[in-house]
């Protein structure tokens, strides 16, 4: 025998699961089972996609979103302030008189693999499942972890003001250096690439890097169940694949002397931290037993049992209802009788005493 969910014929409880639940004699507790099960069931098979509940997420998160869009304008306003110029003397010029290079990773590819890559996994994954809570909270998470990680970077960038390893060539394109009467350095380069040779801390490609494919190994994380304690260690090439990415673009602006050291351990630093901070706001840990999804998900499906449950509690209070009636009718006629008996033996004792004269 076996009872399916009327909403997918593939979803159903054999008769081993059921038959402990019919030898027990307990119906209620079978219903619910049966009904929870239909619920969670109903939840998993898609029932919430981008039609049917998209609007109302994105409007029930509309302050974060106005906020991601207050980041981009701070983030922009960073950029155009003038960063620090700091004292930089001949003496310190043995450390930064390696040769002006180009970058090995562009620019304008930062945000292709550490945005748009995570992006196209996000929509995978929701092909797959059809929640749109994860596939808004991935995206929200991602863009999140990005933004914040930007402004952090770029304030820092400014504030320090960290000559970067090639600023020797940047400040003096010729090679000539020319220095004022306090020993700083009086550079007669391009403005703007002098500018940006005083951007060395942190690294603005490793944060990113770190922000973006870190908050996608945790998502990949949960996704894949990496630390289900089944001991599949081919799962963490999985997740490290994304970190090793990351960091492959650390060391690339090392080679290119466009960075200290430093500079990118600290931007790696600073981008995974804030990853992890954005990926659990929406997420639990990836070693959680509910780590495969988000809490939206699984307070649907809590909030959805709940009205189920009630659902049948209601449905069920006339059966109690009739069956505690037919309890009281069975026990009344014994609560007669015995009340009779008391009365009769009641009757024989005061005939007795009149008998005898004690009356």
């Amino acid at each position: 025998m076996r009872v399916e969910n009327p909403a997918n014929a593939s979803h159903c409880l054999s008769s081993s699961d059921l038959l402990p639940l019919i030898e027990q004699g307990n119906k209620e507790y079978f219903d619910i089972h049966i009904f929870k099960q239909y619920k969670m069931d109903e939840v998993q098979l898609g029932s919430h996609t981008i039609r049917s509940h998209g609007f109302a997420i994105a409007r029930t998160h509309m302050h974060d979103w106005l906020i991601l869009v207050l980041l981009v304008v701070i983030w922009v306003v960073i950029l155009i302030i003038h960063p620090f110029y700091r004292f930089v003397g001949k003496d310190m010029m043995d450390d930064l008189r390696y040769p002006l290079q180009s970058n090995t990773v562009p620019v304008w590819a930062v945000p292709m693999y550490a945005v748009l890559l995570p992006m196209l996994i996000f929509i995978f994954v929701y092909i797959r499942r059809r929640d749109v809570y994860d596939l808004h909270h991935a995206v929200l998470g991602l863009l999140f972890s990005v933004l914040v990680t930007a402004v952090i970077t770029d304030s820092i960038k400014n504030a320090v003001g960290r000559p970067r390893p090639d600023f020797f060539w940047r400040c003096f394109p010729d090679g000539k250096d020319v220095y004022d009467k306090w020993g700083n350095v009086i550079c007669h380069g391009d403005k703007s690439v002098i500018r940006e040779g005083h951007k060395s801390f942190p690294s603005g490609h490793t944060s990113w890097s770190f922000a973006g494919l870190g908050f996608l190994s945790l998502y990949l994380s949960g996704k894949i169940k990496a630390f289900d304690r089944r001991g599949h260690v081919a799962k963490l090439c999985i997740v490290f694949l994304p970190l090793l990415v990351a960091s492959l673009v650390g060391i690339s602006r090392v080679d290119d002397y466009w960075h200290h050291w430093q500079d990118v351990f600290a931007g790696g630093l600073l981008g995974l931290v804030v990853a992890t901070f954005c990926y659990l706001q929406f997420y639990p840990p990836p070693y959680d037993a509910n780590g495969s999804g988000t809490y939206a998900y699984f307070r649907v499906i809590e909030e959805s049992t709940a009205n189920t449950t009630n659902t049948i509690n209601a449905a069920n209070l006339p059966n109690a209802m009739t069956g505690e009636i037919q309890i009281a009718n069975q026990q009344e006629p014994t609560d007669n009788g015995f009340m009779g008996m008391h009365l009769a033996r009641n009757s024989n004792s005061v005939l007795e005493d009149v008998e005898s004269g004690k009356s």
